[in-house]
């Protein structure tokens, strides 16, 4: 059977911003390839304007967060809303919970509702208390207002089942490999970069940024390290001024070519991920699926993901203590084909857009007691 599908909760596609758009990228367009009805609802200034998007129906809506700041997102959220009750979708799916559960009254009542739960976003150290407050009071309204429930992770899945006695479904990201033309550029890049350590993040605390370069800069080793992020922000500035006397350290500011990026991952010496919070990070799935050596923050997301082929630390002592002893041989190439395998295997859009069809078809039927 065909459905009608909306996608609600992102600032739009084609991704502009992060990984529940990046997510919706994928799945969108691959349901309309299985021939389903998919509508995308966008911010109406998000830098794509037109009304389709690879077989996907774009709905552009008011979206007041460049006059309001945050507050403007609970406002979007209701638009989009309001506009889904009028087009009897038969699944709505919900990307996240954050600015759209206050709504949850408001959710299409004839449609099966969908919620991609996110990670545990109230544990994230950038809000404050009272913030963190209410994202717990999001969370269990997406809980009580949803029908049927995603999980990014299986730590996410274990959690909503232990703390809401809910049963969500397990569908992970996905990641791209290598094409050839990236392959080509990674070659090249090989012969001229000499080794260097990278990161590449958002810079917000949680991301254990601080963490990882005062491991470094604790460190004897000759080689550089690359940041890849955006500064801009205050802990940003705090972090570029706090090692600004180390000149290995090296702040490459945000790059927005995925070609360059992979690369610049593909040629590191050792990647860093420093996630703490949340799902299954996409940045880590690219980081795999560009073939880089990955030391992880020790925390049950990233164990989830990367089992026993990475490095794991959780303070600088042990940053500095990876900086300095890690070898690039056999035991760590053996590491680096692993993750590529689970990228072919598990974590490849093609089986993750099968699964959000299989859930979505399972939860349409079983919701209209066929």
């Amino acid at each position: 059977m065909k459905l009608k599908i909306a996608i609600l909760g992102t600032r739009g596609i084609p991704n502009h911003y992060g990984g529940f758009e990046h997510i919706s990228e994928y799945v969108s367009a691959g349901l309309v390839k299985r021939g389903h009805s998919v509508s995308v609802y966008n911010s109406h200034n998000h830098p794509y304007q037109q009304s389709t998007w690879n077989g996907v129906d774009i709905v552009h809506c008011y979206d007041p967060e460049y006059l309001m700041g945050a507050a403007g997102q609970f406002v979007y959220d209701f638009n989009c809303i309001m506009d889904a009750r009028r087009k009897k979708f038969d699944v709505v799916l919900m990307m996240g919970y954050t600015s759209s559960s206050v709504w949850g009254k408001l959710y299409p009542s004839k449609s099966t509702i969908i919620t991609n739960m996110d990670g545990l976003e109230w544990k994230r150290s950038k809000y404050s208390k009272k913030v963190q407050e209410f994202l717990k009071y999001a969370e269990k309204l997406a809980v009580k207002h949803s029908d049927y429930y995603i999980s990014d992770s299986i730590a996410i899945k274990s959690y909503l089942g232990e703390k809401y006695d809910i049963d969500s479904k397990y569908i992970p990201y996905g990641a791209d490999l290598l094409e050839d033309e990236e392959r080509s550029v990674v070659s090249l890049n090989a012969n001229v970069n000499p080794d260097y350590f990278l990161l590449m993040a958002r810079m917000e605390p949680e991301n254990n940024i601080e963490t990882i370069l005062d491991g470094f800069n604790k460190s004897n080793s000759n080689k550089n390290f690359k940041v890849i992020g955006d500064t801009g922000n205050r802990f940003g500035k705090f972090i570029t001024n706090k090692f600004n006397n180390d000149e290995r350290i090296q702040f490459q500011g945000p790059i927005f070519d995925n070609t360059k990026v992979r690369s610049m991952q593909n040629n590191s010496y050792l990647y860093f991920h420093g996630h703490s919070v949340g799902g299954t990070n996409p940045s880590l799935l690219e980081a795999m699926a560009s073939e880089a050596l990955i030391a992880a923050h020790n925390n049950p997301f990233n164990q989830a993901v990367l089992t026993t082929d990475a490095f794991y630390f959780n303070n600088a002592t042990d940053v500095c203590q990876l900086v300095e002893t890690v070898q690039r041989q056999a035991p760590e190439s053996a590491m680096v084909k692993n993750n590529l395998y689970k990228i072919q295997n598990q974590f490849n859009w093609e089986t993750v857009i099968e699964q959000y069809e299989d859930y979505i078809l399972e939860c349409y039927y079983h919701s209209k007691g066929r």
